[in-house]
């Protein structure tokens, strides 16, 4: 339901002084969130006020096009106000049901040729979302966009968690950017990033006392590149920023090229006096709509994956039995076989193991590499997934032997070609019935609501490093406090967790060691979403674990219900509550080396009896039930990168 509220003209303006004016002011439907939009000299801007702390000071808006220029030399006619009400339902996210509601600001402006820009604001409680529409006079039928100057300066204070944007070409095989970088950790403003060309998206900031903002975007799909943050100013002020020149071997162009009237995707930013509002926030969901319909019902759930742990080695006939037997004595839905299948097995015989699979109700994925001659990248099957004609070709023969899904890989960038590949990879894919995983990939930009058999994508420094870097693992438990609020706090993240091997090898006799605990492990299935989540466990944990510890693998859900933020923040721990069903589930991390004691608040399970996996002495976990007070509190006691699952009776 959409309904207009007022318009306000020129006439209506509200000068703050000789110099700026404000043209517009909205709020959000608490009146907790205030927006205000400025004319200065011919520039437009916007700040952001939460509960009268300023939260986004003087910001920079418009575009720079072949049409004209529409971030200087502007004059505003109008602004509308409207109220935004949508409810819908999700089958793959962390929530099964939104009800949002926003006030809608529509703000109008025109360049000296009376090309008109449109400035949307969305403003709920506990986000803000803006995007542009372009329209031309002359009645022109095609544009282009070659700058953004949207921007977003934060308060001087403001401390940073956010990723460093790689250089093109670099990394494994020339596989980068891939989203892949570690994050600064309460880094202030003005510091340069480590390859100096900015930070990808979401970028995590915190304004001391005050609160909390996350920015990113959504709405992304073959229409245009993908977007990240300028490096910053002394003063703390980013700027959007397209692709680098050299991605992907230098195919394509940097900027957006767009059909007229164009609409660019929404830039989000999410806010708060804690982390809640960003742990919860849908606004990547809130803004898009559903491309096409599902060809199948897509399912979801659980995966054994050999290769994460017993890496290359593991890519044969017998030892994907073993992982399909694993799979099926735990229940899961899924095996997923890795790069090098098509050698190391073959076609014809992994039809075979497709039916043996399936006859132990265990479905299969396989790994694709996405390369044409965009990175060196030499894992194979390679050219299925690059063209048009191979891939539906490939795909028609991975329906007919019954494979349910692909994890495809080594993509390197984000300018608009590539965007279109994704796109195009996913929608001939529907055609098939088959989910797509995307790795060494961008960061999905709503995807999980606009095509229905998108599944879930890396764009992390995932579990793969910690079986190829000690200081990776040694990072581990610090990562579960900053990941939950940054990247998977806008999508779907395939970190890949749960490790029960003590040293990351087949025989553990040697590889990378692991210094938390069984109880942190099994946390991490509940604390990091994907719809398909892909487990680090190999078959021997079968036999070394005790009941509880399986029994909870066999049951953990990977869709949720509801999704609520209890406490932590980065470098410090985090407590996520999620529910599927009438079943509560709570898992928390400790990020620090030391043992400590962590009081919880758990209006949602008050009076109940719960499962508790906890921190043993020897770093095993341990069982018992533990009563929730019946004001909703409980105390947890945990190791130092140690960690807990409590879940309903």
């Amino acid at each position: 339901m959409k309904s207009v509220k007022f318009v306000l003209s020129i006439g209506c303006l509200i000068f703050a002084n000789a110099i700026q004016a404000q043209v517009a002011e909205i709020k959000s439907p608490d009146q907790k969130i205030q927006l205000q939009v400025h004319e200065n000299n011919g520039k437009v801007s916007y700040d952001i006020h939460y509960a009268e702390a300023q939260f986004l000071e003087d910001s920079p808006l418009g575009l720079k096009t072949s049409l004209g220029d529409f971030s200087s030399q502007l004059k505003f006619i109008s602004a509308e106000v409207n109220t935004i009400e949508n409810s819908y339902d999700l089958d793959r996210a962390k929530v099964s049901h939104v009800d949002y509601k926003a006030t809608e600001l529509v703000s109008k402006f025109i360049n000296e040729h009376q090309d008109t820009l449109f400035v949307y604001f969305r403003v709920s409680n506990r986000d803000v979302a803006y995007s542009y529409t372009l329209k031309s006079k002359a009645g022109r039928s095609n544009v282009k966009i070659f700058e953004e100057a949207s921007g977003f300066n934060l308060p001087d204070y403001a401390t940073t968690y956010i990723t460093p944007q790689a250089l093109p070409m670099t990394g494994w095989m020339e596989t980068k950017p891939s989203y892949e970088e570690e994050y600064t950790l309460g880094e202030k403003l003005g510091e340069p990033s480590t390859y100096g060309v900015g930070y990808t998206f979401p970028a995590l900031f915190k304004l001391g006392e005050n609160g909390w903002v996350l920015i990113s975007e959504t709405g992304v799909d073959g229409g245009y590149p993908g977007g990240r943050l300028s490096e910053s100013t002394q003063d703390g002020v980013f700027t959007v920023e397209f692709p680098q020149e050299g991605e992907n071997n230098s195919i394509g162009d940097t900027f957006a090229a767009m059909a007229m009237p164009a609409k660019t995707p929404w830039r989000t930013i999410t806010l708060g006096e804690s982390l809640k509002p960003i742990v919860e926030s849908t606004v990547a969901l809130d803004l898009v709509e559903p491309k096409y319909k599902p060809t199948i019902d897509y399912k979801m759930g659980r995966a054994a994956w050999s290769w994460i742990v017993w890496q290359d080695n593991s890519i044969n006939y017998d030892d994907q039995i073993k992982y399909i037997d694993m799979a099926s004595s735990l229940g899961f839905e899924y095996v997923l076989i890795d790069n090098w299948w098509d050698n190391n097995i073959g076609y014809k015989r992994m039809e075979k193991l497709v039916k043996y699979a399936q006859s132990k109700n265990v479905e299969v994925l396989l790994w694709y590499n996405s390369n044409g001659y965009w990175n060196e990248a030499p894992q194979t099957p390679q050219d299925k997934m690059n063209t048009s004609i191979a891939r539906k070709k490939a795909m028609e023969w991975l329906q007919k032997i019954g494979v349910k899904g692909l994890k495809i890989d080594f993509f390197g960038g984000d300018k608009q070609t590539t965007m279109k590949l994704y796109e195009d990879i996913l929608t001939d894919a529907n055609d098939y019935g088959l989910g797509i995983t995307f790795h060494g990939c961008t960061l999905p930009r709503g995807w999980q609501k606009m095509y229905p058999n998108y599944v879930t994508s890396e764009a992390v420094l995932a579990s793969e490093n910690l079986i190829f870097r000690q200081d990776a693992l040694d990072k581990h438990a610090l990562n579960s406090t900053i990941l939950p609020f940054t990247r998977n706090a806008v999508g779907a993240m395939d970190f890949a967790p749960v490790f029960l091997n003590q040293k990351m090898s087949r025989e553990q006799k040697n590889g990378t060691i692991r210094s938390t605990t069984d109880a942190f492990e099994l946390a991490t299935s509940v604390l990091y979403f994907s719809p398909i989540q892909h487990f680090g466990l190999t078959p021997n944990n079968l036999e070394e674990q005790p009941d509880h510890v399986l029994d909870f693998i066999k049951e953990v859900p990977t869709v949720w219900d509801e999704t609520i933020y209890i406490g932590g923040e980065p470098e410090d721990y985090c407590a996520l509550a999620r529910r599927k069903g009438d079943r509560w589930y709570v898992a928390v991390s400790n990020a620090t080396k030391e043992q400590r004691k962590i009081g919880l608040e758990l209006p949602m399970l008050a009076g109940k009896e719960v499962k508790h996996l906890y921190d043993n002495k020897d770093k095993t976990a341990g069982y018992k039930t533990s009563k929730i007070r019946s004001n909703g509190t409980l105390e947890i006691e945990l190791l130092p990168e140690g960690g807990a699952v409590l879940y309903e009776l």
